[in-house]
C-alpha cells in the first residue's frame, strides 16, 4: 500500500492527504468533543494530562527520531552502493582497452546489455517493490563468460583481466546488496509503534482543555500537522526506491556508461 501510494501520488499530495487528513481530523474531533462535553474547555484536569500527554510525546518522539535516521542512513546506503555498482561496471569498461579490439568490443557489447537490462527492466521492478533478480542473471552470466572465454596473451592483459575478474564480483555483491535495498521496509512491530502511536498521540490531546476555542485548535492542528508530516516522512524514507526521492538509475547513464544510451 505504502509503495503504491508513493509511485501514484506526489510528495506535495502525500503531505496534503496525511497532514490535511490528521489536521480535518483534529479539528473535527476537538470540536465534537467540545460540543458533547462544554465542560471540558474548563481544564480541570490539565495537571494530570499534561504530565501524561508530555510522557508519551517523550516516548514517541523517540521512536519516531530513530526510526527516521534508520531510513535515512538506509536510503543513503542504497544511494552509495548504486552509485558504486555503477563505478565498478565503469571500471570494466575502462579496463577493456587494455585487450584486443574483438575483447574489448565483447566486453562492452556484455555490460552494455547489462546496464540496459538493470535500468530498463529491473528498475521499475524495483520501484514497485517487486525485484526480479533472474531479470539480470543472464547478464551476468554472460559478463563472466566473455573473461571466462578469453586467454590473456601479455602480462598487461593479465593485469587488467585479473583486475576485471576481482570488479566483477565486486558488481556481484553491489547488486545482490541493491536487490535486498528494494526489498527494505520496516518491521511490523516498528510499524505498530509509528502508526499506532500516531492514533494513540492525536486523540489524547483533545483531552488538554482550553477555554479559547482558537487557542484549542491550535494547539491539536499544530500537532496533527507535525504528525501527519512525520508520518509522511516514515513513508517516503521506508521504500528507498519508490516516490519522489526515489533513488535514480543516473549513475548507470553517467561517465563511461553514457556511450550505451546514445
Amino acid at each position: 500500500m505504502g509503495i503504491w501510494l508513493l509511485n501514484n501520488f506526489s510528495t506535495l499530495a502525500l503531505a496534503g492527504l496525511l497532514g490535511g487528513g490528521a489536521v480535518l481530523a483534529a479539528a473535527a474531533g476537538i470540536l465534537l468533543l467540545r460540543r458533547r462535553f462544554p465542560h471540558h474547555a474548563n481544564g480541570t484536569h490539565n495537571d494530570m494530562i499534561g504530565v501524561v500527554l508530555g510522557m508519551y510525546a517523550a516516548i514517541y518522539g523517540i521512536i519516531l527520531a530513530f526510526v527516521v535516521v534508520a531510513e535515512w542512513e538506509g536510503l543513503n546506503a542504497a544511494e552509495t552502493n548504486v552509485a558504486l555498482e555503477a563505478s565498478q561496471t565503469a571500471e570494466v569498461v575502462r579496463d577493456a582497452a587494455a585487450f584486443p579490439p574483438a575483447q574489448e568490443h565483447r566486453v562492452t557489447s556484455a555490460v552494455e546489455e547489462y546496464v540496459h537490462v538493470v535500468v530498463v527492466k529491473q528498475w521499475p521492478l524495483m520501484r514497485d517493490g517487486r525485484p526480479d533478480p533472474g531479470v539480470t542473471n543472464h547478464e551476468v552470466t554472460q559478463l563472466y563468460q566473455v573473461f571466462q572465454d578469453y586467454e590473456p596473451q601479455t602480462e598487461a592483459e593479465t593485469t587488467y583481466y585479473e583486475q576485471s575478474v576481482s570488479t566483477l564480483g565486486e558488481i556481484a555483491g553491489a547488486r545482490r546488496t541493491r536487490l535486498s535495498d528494494a526489498q527494505q521496509s520496516l518491521p511490523s512491530l516498528l510499524n505498530i509503534l509509528v502508526y499506532g502511536g500516531a492514533l494513540i498521540m492525536l486523540p489524547l490531546t483533545f483531552l488538554y482543555g482550553i477555554k479559547s476555542l482558537r487557542a484549542n485548535l491550535m494547539f491539536v492542528v499544530s500537532v496533527a500537522a507535525l504528525i501527519g508530516v512525520s508520518l509522511l516522512l516514515c513513508l517516503t524514507l521506508d521504500h528507498p526506491f519508490a516516490g519522489d526521492l526515489a533513488v535514480s538509475p543516473a549513475p548507470f547513464k553517467e561517465g563511461v556508461l553514457a556511450q550505451f544510451w546514445r
